[in-house]
């Protein structure tokens, strides 16, 4: 008897053990599950305005880039739930075009700069960042990244602290936009970085040439030229996709048009 009993308490265990084990498998399974769906519905989708001015949407939520140009520059597109404003200049930020297209629900994320030239209503709908400062917003991780000229100062056309370029996280995905810069350490030193809209225009920003070797240095995984007319007409995007195809072939560059009226 004594035998019979132990022999059935030790299949009830094994039994007991096969359930735990198939439990642990399928709540693994249930894990994966849920990674790759985050995955797949974090999706990406963005409509270039002009120049520093765009349209994208992020996991379902509409974000504004820089909005300038009146509320006619965005006929036919969604209302932003997010806006960033990079820099005080007039091709970056305009306060009309700004009361033209926000709603009441609309959060506005800009530089201390950019809030100490607004006024009225939208006002109340600011978030502040500053350089290398992280904030949550609806759920997106925002980072501020350090936008400028290296050099002198008190020359430049864009100091340091000033603007931001902006880091935008949701799901596993970053994105960066970086507003009017040279490719600084700040710049050099993102990680992980699965878009970047990257800035090249003589005399303001960089170089094509600095622009790629700054690209290169933080290896995004798609770069997109972006703001890339100067004083001498449209920068050669053709030639940054060249020379990051040489540097490293890994680094997918997507050529968008920003300026659909120059053709």
């Amino acid at each position: 008897m004594k035998t019979s009993l132990l022999y059935l308490s030790l299949i009830t265990l094994a039994l007991l053990g096969c359930k735990e084990a198939k439990t642990n498998q399928d709540d693994s399974k249930t894990e994966d599950i849920a990674q790759t769906s985050e995955e797949v519905t974090t999706e990406f989708e963005i409509t270039p305005i002009s120049h520093a001015t765009s349209m994208f949407k992020l996991d379902s939520k509409v974000f504004y880039t820089d909005p300038v140009g009146g509320a006619e520059a965005f006929d036919g597109q969604p209302s932003p739930d997010l806006i960033l404003v990079t820099d005080i200049h007039g091709d970056h930020f305009n306060l009309e075009t700004l009361e033209a297209v926000s709603t009441s629900e609309t959060k506005i994320i800009v530089p201390q700069a950019v809030a100490d030239q607004m006024e009225g209503e939208l006002t109340s709908q600011l978030v502040i960042l500053k350089n290398e400062e992280s904030k949550t917003i609806d759920g997106f991780k925002i980072e501020g990244v350090a936008m400028y000229n290296q050099g002198d100062q008190d020359e430049v056309r864009h100091v340091k602290g000033r603007g931001n370029g902006y880091v935008i996280e949701k799901g596993g995905m970053r994105i960066y936009f970086s507003g009017d810069t040279e490719a600084v350490p700040e710049m050099r030193a993102l990680k992980n970085i699965d878009k970047a809209f990257v800035c090249m225009n003589l005399p303001y920003t960089m170089s094509v040439d600095a622009a790629a070797e700054g690209v290169l240095a933080f290896q995004p995984k798609e770069v997109y030229p972006y703001h890339y007319r100067g004083q001498g007409g449209l920068a050669d995007v053709e030639k940054f996709k060249n020379l990051v195809d040489e540097g490293k072939k890994d680094i997918q560059v997507e050529l968008l048009n920003w300026y659909p009226t120059a053709e």
